[in-house]
């Protein structure tokens, strides 16, 4: 199985849990027994992706996935793989296509890919997104 089709489906079952149109004051802060039971089957980024090795063909460590993109429409649409460095000093950040990343025995591997053909590819740069404002506080006169 690939890790795109993966997270697919995991992004899409964790989309389809909340269906129903929100009304201030009624959203519940918590997930369901149903929806809780369903995310015991899922991954969790930060545990299970996250800092995790990123191998070729040869079994050869060329990094380590650092990030995940999520597109505008809810889809993943790259990690963002660490090439080089030590311990993130110096490191060199690559986008991959979700759909590049194979799972095989728990480990992720990126066909045909060594550390030398990540760093020769140019660096991942995030967009500069502008932080929303913070809201106010309210008067208490």
């Amino acid at each position: 199985m690939t890790l795109g089709k993966l997270l697919v489906a995991v992004a899409v079952a964790a989309t389809s849990f909340g269906a129903q149109a929100q009304v201030a004051g009624t959203q519940p802060l918590s997930v369901t027994v149903e929806q809780s039971n369903a995310l015991l089957n899922g991954w969790s980024v930060k545990k299970s992706i996250l800092g995790k090795a990123v191998y070729n063909d040869q079994n050869e460590k060329i990094g380590s996935i650092r990030d995940l993109v999520v597109a505008p429409d809810g889809s993943l649409s790259a990690a963002i793989v660490a090439a080089g460095g030590f311990l993130g000093v110096a490191s060199h950040d690559v986008a991959v296509p979700i759909a590049a990343l194979d799972i095989r025995s728990g480990n992720f591997y990126l066909a045909g890919a060594t550390k030398a053909a990540l760093k020769a590819t140019p660096e991942f740069q995030y967009n500069k997104v502008q932080a929303p404002a913070k809201p106010k506080k309210l008067s208490t006169q």
